[in-house]
């Protein structure tokens, strides 16, 4: 079992003054403690579950940057990139520059994104959910031709949503093949099939649903000719240290987390990704990245989210 510390709210009592300082002063905690990854969410807004959309919220790549400076070993991501927010070749691009300047230590966490609000609100465009997916297939398979050889492939790439006519990328991620890839979401038909195919993890919502889940996964790798074993499993959860444990999918003092952990109103509490079985364009789920895996499931040392953890076992 690892451990992962998502990130999520940077709303603290010292201010925007302090910020930074104490930014700083977590993560480096959480690095020199032995946490394995540090996530943030790759949003501009504050989210439901955590508070008011006005909240302070710090671009995600802009603050693992700055985690990547003061800290040395764990591993840094987003949980998760939203499609719309990054054409795919700057976000391959971007996150090779973490990748780079951490000393090989970037993650690629990505979903079809679900914050239409957010979107909207600060003009990004947000298509419908099949075309979001489309868009979230295509960007893997540009990343993954952002990520060959030692600068990229530079062959022109056409798709129905992206034309690149020279994927160039100097210098190179420092890991190799590629940063490993981690898709947020547990959608049965297209999320765990895009996972089969292009994730090195897939992070799933931590309830009594994800042995059926992964048992779907299994038979998406089965589909694509995949090694199910060398896929990481992970789910965030919420952590209280020193208080009663409960169940992830059980109650929580604020009623948003009860809703996103599985209770009636779930749909509209705070999902990471979008429900991708139902023809109603904007009907979404609850599910985010980040944490724990499942006993008897090969793991990574993933996680985010609130606090997180994340097992690995044969």
């Amino acid at each position: 079992m690892k451990l992962g510390l998502d990130i999520a709210d940077f709303t603290w009592p010292a201010g925007p003054a302090k910020l930074g300082s104490t930014l700083a002063d977590i993560a480096r905690t959480a690095d020199q403690a032995g946490f394995d990854s540090i996530w943030v969410m790759d949003h501009f807004w504050q989210i439901r579950m955590n508070g008011p959309e006005h909240h302070e919220m710090l671009e995600g790549y802009s603050a693992l940057s700055y985690i990547a400076a003061v800290t040395s070993r764990a591993k840094l991501g987003t949980m998760v990139t939203g499609v719309v927010y990054h054409q795919p070749g700057i976000l391959a691009k971007t996150v090779t520059t973490l990748d780079v300047l951490s000393g090989g230590r970037a993650w690629l966490g990505i979903g079809a994104a679900w914050n239409e609000a957010e979107s909207r609100g600060l003009g990004i465009p947000f298509p419908p959910i099949k075309e979001r997916f489309e868009r979230l297939e295509e960007t893997l398979q540009i990343c993954q031709q952002m990520w060959e050889g030692k600068r990229g492939s530079e062959k022109p790439y056409r798709s129905e949503h992206y034309q690149l006519e020279r994927p160039l990328n100097s210098p190179q991620s420092l890991t190799r093949p590629h940063p490993p890839i981690l898709i947020g979401g547990g959608g049965e038909k297209k999320t765990l099939r895009l996972v089969a195919q292009y994730a090195d993890a897939c992070n799933l919502f931590p309830t009594p649903e994800i042995p059926r889940k992964l048992d779907i996964l299994r038979e998406h790798c089965r589909a694509v000719g995949r090694n199910y074993d060398e896929i990481e499993k992970t789910s965030l959860v919420h952590l209280r240290p020193g208080r009663q444990r409960r169940k992830p999918w059980q109650g929580d003092r604020r009623p948003e987390v009860a809703r996103r952990h599985g209770h009636p109103d779930r749909d509209r509490a705070c999902p990471e990704t979008v429900r991708d079985e139902t023809p109603r364009d904007d009907r979404r789920k609850a599910d985010p990245g980040g944490g724990q895996s499942r006993a008897g499931d090969r793991q990574r040392p993933l996680a985010p989210a609130r606090s997180v953890s994340s097992a690995r076992a044969g």
